[in-house]
């Protein structure tokens, strides 16, 4: 096999995160009677050494992924609630009015962009989900079926105009095509504008052994470090990051054209000091992850095996993204969880 190269920087990936070996799509179901139709493809977590993008091999294409999603973000109260807070804070933050636009890449089924719709401030949602764009447009939040990129970019700057802030939540790790997806942002981008992007923090992850968070939906995994050197390429630069609760911990990037004159706040040298503290700036950061991950498996197991044996009843509830891997990777199934 061919070494991949680094979706951000092209450097060659020689260096393995964590194996989680062949698995299915984390969020395509299996109808009963068809199990044996599952296909499985490789799960294999890799470092760049040159700019810091944790990153799993692109073995399925992105449309065979979101074109037909499963996921409906307004299903999670504590989620819309989450997207309100923020709407709230940003609409004051950004002076953000009737004479605005906001821009959400993958805006799901409008759980976010209605919030501003409520505040009267001009929406538009790229979602490239059908089904759930559908939902959207009927709730009244303006949506375009289509994927993300530069070539969207340039054509909704010409029909729309440019974006005051931009929304990108948890989308920038679902992205095989990062470089042509943060030059759309750019693009999109009104000179003076705000990116906000949301993504779970790998530093969480590596302390954390979150493992499960990895999956094949999920192409990359970020550090602010890695944040900023694919910003930084395409003319962007960040100027406030906040920490988040939310996937097991995240952050809130925001961003800005370098041409802006705007100036970082104190948290990104610190959040930055601190990933470089823990090593997430080389391979040595990453030591040890594979073996807590296998230490879980082997724990998951041993349960199992002896709640069965002992009589007992082990039951599974939902289907989470962060389940199935779990589930997979310790090779769990009904002989172990009825």
């Amino acid at each position: 096999m061919t070494t991949p190269g680094c979706r951000s920087c092209g450097e060659p990936l020689v260096h393995t995160v964590v194996d989680l070996g062949r698995q299915p799509l984390s969020n395509a179901y299996i109808e009963p009677g068809r199990v044996d139709e599952e296909r499985t493809y490789p799960l294999h977590a890799r470092f760049c050494e040159r700019c810091f993008l944790v990153q799993v091999d692109d073995v399925v294409a992105p449309g065979d992924i979101f074109t037909d999603y499963a996921y409906f973000s307004s299903v999670s109260d504590s989620w819309v609630a989450h997207a309100r807070r923020f709407v709230l804070a940003a609409a004051d933050r950004f002076g953000l009015g009737p004479s605005s636009m906001v821009v959400e890449i993958a805006s799901n089924d409008g759980y976010l962009l209605s919030h501003f719709v409520e505040l009267g401030v001009p929406v538009l949602g790229i979602e490239p989900a059908a089904n759930v764009a559908a939902v959207a447009i009927e709730r009244g939040v303006a949506t375009e079926v289509c994927f993300f990129g530069s070539a969207t970019a340039a054509d909704v700057v010409g029909r729309h105009g440019a974006a005051d802030l931009i929304v990108a939540n948890n989308v920038l790790a679902h992205v095989p095509a990062l470089n042509d997806f943060v030059e759309g942002l750019a693009a999109l981008l009104a000179p003076e504008g705000t990116i906000s992007i949301e993504v779970p923090h790998l530093l969480c992850l590596v302390r954390e052994a979150q493992f499960d968070t990895i999956y094949h939906e999920h192409f990359s995994y970020f550090s602010l470090l890695a944040a900023h050197e694919v910003l930084q390429r395409h003319g962007l630069c960040i100027v406030d990051v906040q920490r988040l609760p939310t996937h097991g911990g995240s952050l809130r990037i925001f961003a800005a054209h370098e041409g802006s004159g705007r100036s970082s706040t104190p948290a990104t040298g610190e959040i930055l000091a601190e990933e470089l503290a823990a090593g997430l700036d080389r391979t040595e950061g990453f030591s040890g992850l594979a073996t807590r991950a296998d230490a879980c498996r082997e724990a998951l197991v041993q349960y199992l095996t002896a709640a069965k044996r002992e009589g007992r009843r082990v039951v599974g509830y939902g289907a989470a993204a962060k389940g199935n891997t779990l589930l997979n990777y310790a090779g769990v199934g009904p002989e172990k969880l009825e």
